[in-house]
């Protein structure tokens, strides 16, 4: 591969599992980050099935993730007077292993500090592709040109918006929204035991409200059009949380008080990325991870960007030209994100009417619900190349 400089944006998951492919196989990785550090903490994320353990013990990081695995979550819903109603088990929302998206993070972080370099508070700003290479300008440091940039920058990139287009053209709002608040119980007690823990649900039509277990101390998830507020301010997603469950009983209220405790608050849409019209790549440029083919909350969003980090690493390191490259990553991701499937979170968990909820209750608790379990164990398996293999037995020729 002759181009041998490349830039990352994005420090959460799919930039650091890219940046471990790109520099084993010999090239020189810039990662920037818009955040002052590497993020720490987070919603849980998981790996399930063959597939995700395939790339995860190849960069040589599955027991890493065993280590600061959390505990199972078993998710009870609830009604006003706290009977319940139907049990969703966390076999099926954890998948064979589940860990804070920070712990993960800083995993990866780890194995390629050393040998790459990271642009922590800064962002790109502009982005100029030539035939010889990307002229790239920061918000703060000097402008670069890279032979190859990268938008590992989640469901909101910027490296798309720069690259295809406004956001308006690519992510699609799935009418819900979703807000997780507090730190996860094991960022707070990293040395407790990880086993098993069990979290409540209250549904009212439209909006689900969930305490405890792993995942982090609140989950709120709603229905609404899209909304106008600050991602960026807390007190701003605090305000849309207590005024969507101003009116709603049972734990809710004790919860919405307790809000105003955690710094860590995080509301966003429900939305899933198409970009089928134009593919994953232009030029010189690539998209990796939620950027390309996010579907918030669907359940394969973490393993799909290792996956694609992996695979459009490895097509990198056996091709002689970044073109050929791009294509076969595109090729082998469209296949495997439609065995992904096309899951709406939203739409399940906060059916939009009573009739609804109570499907949704039955469908828990029937055997209906166990054969999916079965069924997305499987679901996802797909066989990658063994790129390492491949690029031992070139050099070898």
């Amino acid at each position: 591969m002759r181009n041998k400089t490349v830039l990352i944006s994005g420090a959460s998951v799919a930039g650091p599992a890219l940046a471990y492919w790109l520099n084993r196989y010999g090239f020189a990785v810039t990662v920037v980050e818009r955040a002052p550090a590497l993020r720490t903490g987070g919603q849980a994320v998981d790996f399930k099935g063959e597939t995700h353990r395939f790339v995860l013990d190849r960069m040589g990081i599955w027991d890493d993730i065993q280590q600061q695995r959390t505990g199972t979550t078993d998710t009870v819903f609830i009604d006003d007077a706290g009977n319940e109603l139907a049990v969703m088990s966390g076999d099926f929302t954890g998948g064979d292993v589940e860990i804070l998206r920070g712990d993960l993070a800083a995993i990866m972080y780890k194995k390629t500090v050393e040998d790459c370099e990271y642009l922590f508070g800064d962002s790109i700003s502009a982005l100029t592709d030539t035939a010889d290479g990307v002229f790239v300008e920061f918000e703060h440091g000097p402008a670069r040109t890279f032979d190859l940039v990268f938008g590992a920058d989640g469901i909101h990139s910027r490296v798309r918006k720069l690259t295809f287009g406004p956001e308006k053209d690519f992510v699609k709002h799935l009418g819900h929204y979703y807000c997780v608040a507090g730190a996860s119980p094991w960022s707070v007690d990293a040395e407790g035991p990880r086993d098993r823990a069990t979290a409540y649900a209250h549904n009212v039509p439209g909006r689900l409200a969930v305490s405890g277990g792993s995942k982090a101390q609140q989950l709120y998830m709603f229905a609404a059009a899209e909304l106008d507020y600050d991602r960026t301010c807390t007190a701003d997603q605090r305000r849309v949380i207590k005024q969507t469950y101003a009116d709603v009983d049972g734990e809710v209220p004790r919860m919405l008080t307790e809000i105003d405790e955690f710094e860590d608050v995080f509301l966003d849409s429900i939305s899933k990325v198409n970009m089928k019209k134009v593919g994953y790549t232009k030029g010189r440029v690539a998209l990796v991870g939620d950027s390309a083919y996010g579907n918030t909350l669907g359940g394969f969003g973490t393993g799909l960007a290792v996956v694609g980090a992996y695979v459009i690493a490895g097509e990198l390191a056996v091709n002689d030209d970044h073109t050929t490259a791009f294509a076969n990553y595109s090729e082998i991701m469209r296949r495997y994100t439609k065995l992904a499937g096309n899951s709406n979170a939203g739409a399940f968990l906060a059916p939009k009417t009573a009739r609804g909820i109570k499907m949704r209750n039955w469908f828990l608790n029937s055997r209906m619900f166990t054969l999916m379990m079965k069924y997305t164990d499987s679901a996802a398996k797909f066989d990658l190349r063994d790129y390492s293999t491949l690029v031992n037995q070139s050099v070898a020729h």
